[in-house]
Formats: C-alpha cells, sequence, structure tokens
C-alpha cells in the first residue's frame, strides 16, 4: 500500500468544499497554510547517561473563533505533515461542533515504548519549556493524542505552571481527575462514536440488535468504542490493534479482550475468535466499520472491497479523497472523522471550562452534555447532506468551514 500524506488529503478536502462553497481564492489559500509552525530540538538525557536529541512539532492551523486546541501525539512517524493536516482538521471539527476555539496539534517523533517513564517525563518537559510561550488557556490548549494520556497532561500543568509562577490547569484537558480533569475524559472519543453509529443505524432504519460491527484500532478510542457498543446492545465481532485483528461472528467480550490483551500486549491469540490481519478486517461482511486507528486505511485500493452499509471515523483522516469517491458510488454512509470522533474534544471544552471557573461538573452533566451536542450536529450535518445533495463530509465541512470564513471576515484583516 502506498504511503498517503495526510496533509494531501486535508487540502484536497478543503479545496473540494471551497469549490462548492465558491470562497475568493484568497481564503482558500489563507485556510491551506497554518498560522503558525513551532518546530522545536530537544535534547533528553536518558537514563544510561547518554543524551538523545529529538524533534518537536506544534502547529496552530487557525484561531477566527477561538485558542487552538489538539492533542499531543508521541510516534516514531510523527512528521510536520502530519500535524499540520491534523490541526486544520481540528480547525473543522471545532467549527462543526460549533465550539468556540481553534485547530492546533502537537507531537514528538520518538518511540515511547523504547523508554522508560523517567524518560518520558523528561521529553514531556523538556518539549514544554520549549514551546511554553506559544501555548496557555487563552491560546493554544494541549490534549493526550497517540500514545499520551493524563500522567503527560500532569507534568505539562506542572512545568508550565512553575514558568507562570502560579497553578494553572487550564493550560491542557485530559488531566487527571485530581488535578482538575473532568470526569467522563477517557471515554469520550469511543462514547462519541457510539452515538453517531447509532444515529446512522437510525436513518438507513437498522435494528441495532442484529447490527454486527468492526472496529480497527484497540487503543483507548476503539477499546471504549467497543464496550460502549456491547453495552448498548451491538454485536462487535472483530477488533484488532497494530500487530492484526480478531474475528467471531457470535460476537466478542469487549472487556475480556482488553484483559488478553494487557497481559500479552496485543488482541492476537484472543481464545474466543480466530487472528485476522487489519487488512481483512477492513473488508470483513459487518454492517458497521469503525476504522479507529490511523489515517489512510481506507484508500483507492481496497475501497471497492468494503462490505460494511456505514463507516463511523473514530481515527483522524482515515479514509482518501480517492476513496470516498468509491465509497459515494456505492452508497456507503460515512460519518466523517470531524463527527464521529469530536467527543473527546468537546469534553475537552467542558474540562476546559471547569478549570476556567474551578468547578467541578457530575458525570452525568458531562455525558448529557456531550449526547445533546453530538446529536445536535448529527442532525444539522445530515439534513444539509440531504438538501445539498453531498456526502455527510461535503455537508460537515460546509458547516464547519462557513463558520471560521464567516469569523475571519467579520474580524478583518488588519492593519
Amino acid at each position: 500500500m502506498k504511503s498517503v500524506n495526510p496533509y494531501h488529503v486535508a487540502i484536497k478536502q478543503l479545496e473540494r468544499v471551497g469549490r462548492i462553497l465558491e470562497l475568493d481564492e484568497w481564503l482558500i489559500e489563507l485556510l491551506k497554510k497554518p498560522k503558525r509552525e513551532i518546530i522545536v530540538t530537544i535534547p533528553v538525557r536518558m537514563d544510561d547517561g547518554s543524551v538523545r536529541v529529538f524533534t518537536g512539532y506544534r502547529v496552530h492551523h487557525n484561531d477566527a473563533r477561538g485558542p487552538c486546541k489538539g492533542g499531543i501525539r508521541y510516534h516514531p512517524n510523527v512528521t510536520l505533515d502530519e500535524v499540520r493536516a491534523l490541526a486544520m482538521w481540528m480547525t473543522w471539527k471545532t467549527s462543526v461542533m460549533d465550539l468556540p476555539l481553534g485547530g492546533g496539534k502537537g507531537g514528538i517523533a520518538c518511540d515511547p515504548k523504547e523508554m522508560s517513564i523517567s524518560e518520558i517525563e523528561r521529553l514531556t518537559r523538556r518539549y514544554i519549556y520549549a514551546i511554553r510561550e506559544f501555548i496557555g488557556p487563552y491560546t493554544d490548549i494541549p490534549a493526550p493524542d497517540v500514545n499520551t494520556g493524563p500522567q503527560h497532561m500532569a507534568w505539562i500543568v506542572d512545568t508550565y505552571s512553575i514558568f507562570a509562577g502560579y497553578y494553572e490547569p487550564a493550560v491542557v484537558t485530559g488531566k487527571p481527575i485530581e488535578l482538575g480533569g473532568s470526569p467522563g475524559r477517557v471515554e469520550a472519543t469511543g462514547r462519541g462514536v457510539i452515538i453517531n453509529l447509532i444515529e446512522a443505524i437510525k436513518r438507513l432504519n437498522m435494528n441495532p440488535r442484529s447490527v454486527t460491527v468492526a472496529i480497527q484500532g484497540y487503543g483507548n478510542v476503539g477499546y471504549h468504542a467497543a464496550k460502549i457498543a456491547s453495552e448498548w446492545g451491538l454485536k462487535v465481532v472483530a477488533v484488532s490493534d497494530s500487530k492484526g485483528g480478531i474475528y467471531n461472528p457470535g460476537g466478542l467480550n469487549p472487556e475480556a479482550v482488553m484483559e488478553h490483551k494487557q497481559k500479552t500486549g496485543s488482541v492476537l491469540g484472543f481464545s474466543q475468535a480466530k487472528n485476522i490481519t487489519n487488512e481483512e478486517l477492513l473488508e470483513l461482511d459487518v454492517d458497521v466499520l469503525v476504522p479507529a486507528a490511523i489515517e489512510g486505511v481506507i484508500n483507492e485500493e481496497n475501497a471497492n472491497k468494503i462490505n460494511a452499509k456505514i463507516i463511523v471515523e473514530g481515527a483522524n483522516g482515515p479514509t482518501t479523497p480517492e476513496a470516498d469517491e468509491v465509497l459515494i458510488e456505492k452508497g456507503v454512509m460515512v460519518v466523517p472523522d470531524i463527527i464521529a470522533n469530536a467527543g473527546g474534544v468537546i469534553v475537552s471544552y467542558f474540562e476546559w471550562i471547569q478549570s476556567l471557573t474551578r468547578e467541578r461538573w457530575s458525570l452525568s452533566q458531562v455525558r448529557e452534555g456531550l449526547k445533546q451536542r453530538l446529536l445536535k450536529t448529527f442532525d444539522e450535518v445530515y439534513k444539509l447532506s440531504r438538501e445539498k445533495e453531498v456526502s455527510m463530509r461535503d455537508a460537515a465541512y460546509i458547516i464547519a468551514i462557513e463558520r471560521v470564513v464567516r469569523a475571519i471576515k467579520l474580524r478583518g484583516i488588519w492593519p
């Protein structure tokens, strides 16, 4: 499979909707390019006394509607183009959800699986030291992403607060509850995926009790999506991680699969299922496919082999523009990433409010707020897609880009 540049995908999506909206060329050019790109060199002393040098990124795509918002990922394959794309997608995600935020993203090219906890802590703190002038509760609010979580956010809060001279929990979201984190944040993206999935099957008049689901990716998003889907009566028949997948047409127990993964390091070899490849999982004869791993997994090479009636994008950018065209022809409903996996940023927004005001919300309050915002957006996007006879992705982008463009025009270009 040829590699896909996510930034090129993001630009193609923008240009397509720019033409639909008949935007001025200067606006398209402005939205193609991030407002700010920060590249930092991070020397870290390792446990053996040696020093390794890492490269870190933080990209602010657009802040016309509010402070930039987006996660920080640690992965060997992190590149500037990947971070640019993810920052742009965050701009559209916060906009389509009508949150008073913009889009940002960060990452460090590293392999945290080969590093100790103390090495990762030093890497995290040194990275924040390097970008501290460009983040803040009213500037840019990071969050967890691939291979980062509440502990990383706790280190960021502490590092930022030391330099600020006072405790500032609102600098990040996805923090531990004890440091002002929000209940429901860890499960939020996976829960949001299933809320969107349920809405999609309703629109196609499918019976939830007979719906089969395959989930690619069994990290935080994939696991919580599988767990909640199962709790709500859907049959999860296949899941996978980076090493491969498992399939049982009779259904899987997501919690038992996670226990096995924690013991062995992979879902492979689970006793109540047969092993399959990630490629096979995507092509299974299921009702719903949830790509919740990485970008570009559904592409022009395999789009014709997709058998699912509905795709709910748990990952960012899992479907290429070329694949989109094929899926539209096949009549597959694709619930795009900017609404499908927006649960995380919605609850991050709730956490940001709680941190700014030093309030604490209940889990039921968070879950209800998440559900209502997702349902409202899904309905707006679905109705527009039918009204304009466009895909759900195009409809979501039309709403998102129009809002950002309106904010840019209202604020003006000064001086």
